[in-house]
């Protein structure tokens, strides 16, 4: 069994690695990181692991991994075949395809709804906020909302099984529930039944609960 250490940062994506190495039943070591309060940004510390500073990062047997979706890729690959359809098949087209769409076509949207969020309430001189505020909503009229009821459009129709590959969880499940987590609690999935009944039993798994109790609750700006 490779030794595993999990560099892990409060309220952000490296959950799903802790998630996905408790649906292997996988030990590994677990290093917290904290948030700078003011800034909310990752501490310098992580600055050691690798160069950007930015979490999850998870060391394998001495080999630093990046990226939660490259990290749960390669956790699969080398640990879990399980929590992958076998090659070759329509399915695990699909497991890829959400793979990359997680962080890729709808992260954009949703990181920017971020954003146009902190604009909102940011600490800037009174006569700057309507101003601020304009922009954020023009933007949101314009490119966030549409881009968001769109996204989820799509994924209350491709969720035709209990999961998005089929009737088990994948990986692709895994890393694409941060995100769709991060809307739903902002109010952005709107009336969807099949993508909050998926988030319910995403929530039901034991390791899920499992990852939650090691590395803590987390929110979503």
């Amino acid at each position: 069994m490779p030794q595993i250490t999990v560099h892990h940062l409060d309220d952000s994506r490296s959950h799903r690695v802790l998630w996905l190495l408790e649906e292997l039943e996988v030990p590994y070591e677990l290093v917290v990181h904290r948030r700078d309060p003011k800034t909310m940004r990752a501490p310098p510390a992580l600055l050691a692991v690798h160069p950007l500073g930015k979490a999850p990062v998870v060391v394998v047997d001495g080999v630093v991994l990046a990226e939660s979706g490259a990290i749960l890729e390669t956790l699969t690959e080398d640990l879990g075949p399980q929590l992958r359809p076998e090659p070759g098949t329509e399915a695990f087209r699909k497991y890829r395809y959400y793979l990359h769409y997680a962080e890729g076509s709808l992260g954009t949207p949703l990181l920017v709804a971020l954003l146009m969020l902190r604009v909102r309430s940011a600490p800037v001189p009174f006569f700057i906020r309507p101003i601020a505020r304009r922009i954020a909503d023009n933007l949101d009229a314009l490119y966030t909302n549409p881009e968001i009821e769109r996204h989820f459009a799509f994924l209350e129709g491709e969720l035709q099984s209990d999961f998005l590959c089929g009737d088990a969880l994948t990986a692709a499940d895994i890393q694409l529930s941060f995100g769709v987590e991060a809307a739903a609690a902002r109010g952005l999935v709107g009336d969807r039944p099949r993508l909050r009944a998926w988030l319910d039993r995403l929530h039901a798994r034991p390791a899920y609960r499992r990852a939650v109790e090691r590395g803590g609750p987390y929110a979503y700006g």
